[in-house]
């Protein structure tokens, strides 16, 4: 089989193409330059890239450098800075591998005569008896990076290898030892390739767009307070927001960008019955029929519930709702909720405002 290897310059890649080659596949290595400004973080750094070549030439198979910084903009960055805009939490990074560690490269694996694309994620891929696949967690829970491959459908799963899905953290560092290779104690990168660590996401959004500083506003109307930029803020937030006249921390609720406002209340005014879902993906084109475990961060506890289908909204995005077992904190507009049952993944969607809770009786317009 021939093998497309999307390799980061981790050690998690470069495991995943040695494996590769010990089972006897053709292994071509390949590096993605997705963004084409500074970066001194991420997986877009001119250090990556050299790693990644180093490794496959210790591995004795061919390396290429592909460019997807025009799609990496369009698909990711500047969606990145408009959901800001609109007073949503976006998370870029499943938006790259849903249009470009995938989509794009399984687009350019297949016109090249490849069979497959392998990268170094902490998950697998698993066949039901039915015929239909599944994304499903890691072996090692701490690194398990099912989440966020939460889009990838048949056809995609039927040509993606995660050939380190079945092992620990651990034990790819010390495969990666064992072999000699460069990146074996190299540390995981956990920043956004495209936002320098000296520049910040404030600076990164207001280098591209006017941010407006905005009210606090409580749930009887009152004006509490302000913040620098409203477009900064995400729902679930309380630094930087104060406390109540009691003495207790406030939360936001809501962000309406428009309106320059922030919504803001006790934390038990965080919890909701309830999250609706825009833009939902079924594994196997339908959603589960009895409880699941929804999770709503890369490496949150899941929490248990149910799945409802909504109507389609007017525009054709496909929408659901979670209904929880008991109240559940509302999850920040623009991040992922994914479906469980047991390790594999059902689907899952992109958050949109829950409901904000009732004014207190009597409560004043804002």
């Amino acid at each position: 089989m021939r093998v497309l290897v999307a390799m980061s310059g981790g050690v998690d890649s470069s495991v995943a193409a040695a494996l590769l080659l010990d089972e006897g596949h053709d292994v071509v290595g390949v590096t993605l330059k997705l963004w084409g400004g500074e970066s001194d973080s991420g997986c877009c750094s001119v250090s990556d890239v050299d790693d990644a070549r180093r490794v496959a030439d210790r591995l004795g198979v061919e390396h290429h450098v592909f460019n997807f910084e025009i799609d990496f903009s369009a698909r990711v960055v500047e969606p990145y800075v408009a959901d800001h805009l609109a007073g949503r939490t976006p998370n870029p990074c499943i938006e790259c591998n849903r249009h470009l560690k995938f989509d794009r490269l399984l687009e350019r694996a297949r016109v090249l005569g490849f069979d497959a694309v392998a990268t170094g994620h902490h998950a697998r891929v698993v066949r039901r008896a039915d015929g239909t696949r599944r994304v499903a967690r890691g072996a090692d829970r701490a690194k398990d990076q099912s989440y966020v491959l939460h889009m990838l459908d048949q056809a995609a799963l039927a040509r993606c290898r995660f050939p380190i899905g079945d092992r620990t953290k651990d034990a790819v560092r010390d495969e990666a030892q064992r072999r000699g290779l460069r990146t074996a104690a190299k540390p995981d990168s956990q920043d956004l390739c495209f936002i320098r660590s000296t520049e910040g996401r404030r600076r990164f959004v207001e280098r591209r767009a006017a941010l407006t500083p905005g009210r606090l506003v409580d749930l009887d109307g009152h004006v509490v307070g302000g913040v620098p930029a409203v477009e900064l803020v995400t729902v679930g937030q309380r630094r930087g927001l104060g406390a109540g006249g009691d003495g207790t921390r406030r939360f936001a609720i809501a962000v309406d960008v428009p309106q320059a406002t922030v919504l803001v209340g006790a934390e038990a005014d965080m919890t909701v019955p309830v999250q609706p879902l825009e833009g939902v993906t079924w594994a196997a084109g339908r959603p589960p029929s009895g409880p699941v475990q929804v999770q709503c961060s890369a490496h949150g506890a899941p929490r248990p519930g149910w799945v409802e289908v909504d109507a389609p909204a007017p525009a054709g995005a496909a929408r659901a709702l979670v209904r929880w077992r008991q109240p559940e904190r509302r999850v920040a507009p623009g991040q992922a909720v994914v479906v469980y049952e047991g390790d594999e993944v059902a689907g899952g969607g992109v958050a949109s405002a829950a409901p904000p809770p009732p004014a207190p009786s009597g409560a004043s317009p804002a």
